[in-house]
């Protein structure tokens, strides 16, 4: 303490007085520094997970709700084309089919099928404005049992104008074709009648006014169908020996004996099979 009563500064506050009083200005100021708290690293990257996982439900938020949006106008689109169009899809019916030609020769190991048959298919288009475009068909039959190929055959493709109906006719042949000889013994029958299966295979898509579609794949088949072999030819007249003498009055007329020495036709099976109408839809390297 001082001689006039007064507490002695400590010796570096004093010095620090004595230093601003002798350049003769005011006293600094001591200023403490700002103090700015830091969030711990932990919250830091809890925050930054948070906000990942934020952006990505929003992200699928918005793919769910645009998938849903276009699904709706999508339904709208087709809820209005069916009620200004009513579309409907072709019919197909199989009105005759014969065989022509049916051989199978007798090896026990592998026997060898040589067939024709013709076919008469009736393809109505029910619609007032829609015109189906098809590609080319690809004819195969095959036995309904056990489905021994009966051979293949091909239609020109054509235009289906609405309203139209169109007479389809075709050949279904093969020659010396390999066959199971288990399932061909069988299945075809040389006498009598056997059932058969008819699959017409195509690309077919659709005009409306002006539009036309993207084709896809479309199936025709028709099941059930009864046919039966071809009689075999009459064996031919044995000659009598010795000469025979003919009068004018006796002499066979020129039709009856194209009668006798040509075999009749085979008979047609008429029948009257609605067939199916199948969409196929191929996905990667399925068909559905």
């Amino acid at each position: 303490m001082s001689s006039n009563g007064k507490p002695n500064p400590p010796p570096a506050a004093a010095a620090a007085a004595a230093a601003g009083n002798g350049a003769g200005g005011p006293p600094k100021m001591y200023q403490r520094p700002i103090y700015r708290p830091q969030a711990p690293a932990a919250k830091r990257r809890r925050g930054g997970r948070s906000s990942c996982r934020f952006s990505c439900c929003c992200c699928f938020f918005y793919a769910v709700l645009v998938v849903l949006l276009l699904a709706f106008v999508a339904a709208v689109a087709g809820g209005a084309f069916y009620l200004l169009y009513r579309p409907h899809r072709p019919a197909f019916t199989l009105s005759v089919a014969r065989v022509d030609k049916l051989s199978l020769s007798s090896s026990a190991t592998a026997p060898a099928l040589t067939d024709s048959i013709d076919v008469t298919l009736t393809a109505k288009n029910p619609n007032k404005k829609l015109v189906y475009l098809y590609d080319d068909f690809a004819v195969t039959a095959a036995t309904a049992a056990n489905a021994v190929p009966l051979g293949e055959g091909s239609v020109p493709g054509f235009v289906h104008d609405a309203g139209n109906i169109t007479v389809i006719k075709a050949t279904v042949s093969a020659s010396a074709l390999g066959v199971d000889p288990t399932t061909a013994a069988t299945d075809i029958k040389k006498s009598g009648e056997f059932t058969i299966t008819l699959d017409l295979e195509t690309k077919a898509g659709v005009k409306v006014g002006g539009l036309k579609t993207k084709k896809i794949g479309v199936l025709v088949h028709c099941e059930g169908i009864k046919v039966a072999a071809p009689a075999p030819p009459p064996p031919p007249a044995k000659k009598k020996k010795g000469g025979v003498k003919l009068s004018v009055a006796d002499a066979p007329s020129p039709a009856a004996s194209v009668d006798d020495t040509t075999p009749s036709p085979p008979p047609a099976t008429t029948v009257a099979r609605v067939c199916q109408v199948r969409i196929r839809v191929k996905i990667w390297k399925w068909t559905f």
